[in-house]
């Protein structure tokens, strides 16, 4: 694509069109500074060259329409001083110079026509670049707010299912407790009856076995007498 072509896109191009296209607005934004940026370089280049035309096409017309009146006024000299020949010369020259002056003028007239064209696409790429410029802190900021709700967001929902476990643990541990209780419950009621008398008894024999060994050891004490 030519350079012209180029910045005629540039120029319809719309820069919150393309942002909105963008998957990573944050990336496209830059990439598009540092496109605008060289092209930028590439049309102050152009712009200066079409300029220098401009200028050179003016001076050429300038000098002609400078020459065509230097003849004129040597026609007149010439008839003055009574040389209609030569008044005829300087006038045939005048002429040949006035063709010359109407292309030049054609030509200058594109040239400036040019100028002012590229002119038009330098001053709106620098509006441009002044534009990204003034906004790109601002939507670098807004993703990084997006980007920090979007973590939240994927905390929240971890919480959420941290919070969901915990309440399904509750459950199963309800539900183990419940099973241990009805576990040492059935525990007692599958246990034999409770025998007083047997446990009474048992008491006494306890008893009845000290008072025994207690005499025994009596008896070893008188008999060492």
């Amino acid at each position: 694509m030519g350079i012209l072509a180029r910045f005629k896109e540039i120029m319809s191009s719309n820069i919150n069109a393309l942002l909105d296209k963008a998957e990573n607005p944050e990336k496209m934004i830059d990439q598009y500074m540092r496109n605008l940026n060289s092209d930028l370089g590439k049309v102050k280049s152009e712009t200066a060259s079409v300029m220098a035309e401009e200028q050179r096409s003016k001076r050429a017309l300038n000098e002609c329409l400078a020459e065509i009146e230097k003849m004129q006024n040597y026609a007149v000299k010439a008839l003055e001083a009574g040389n209609e020949e030569d008044a005829r010369k300087f006038l045939e020259k005048k002429a040949s110079l006035a063709e010359k002056e109407a292309e030049l003028q054609q030509a200058y007239s594109l040239a400036a026509s040019n100028a002012a064209q590229m002119r038009e696409m330098h001053d709106k790429l620098v509006s441009d670049i002044g534009e990204l410029e003034a906004r790109r802190t601002m939507i670098k900021s807004k993703m990084a707010v997006a980007k920090t709700q979007e973590r939240l967001n994927k905390i929240g929902s971890s919480v959420s299912g941290a919070s969901r476990s915990m309440s399904a643990f509750n459950r199963m541990e309800e539900k183990v407790e419940k099973a241990l209780d009805e576990a040492n419950a059935m525990a007692e009621l599958n246990a034999a009856p409770k025998d007083d008398i047997k446990d009474l008894t048992a008491k006494y024999d306890s008893k009845q076995d000290v008072e025994d060994e207690l005499a025994a050891l009596r008896e070893q004490i008188k008999n060492k007498e």
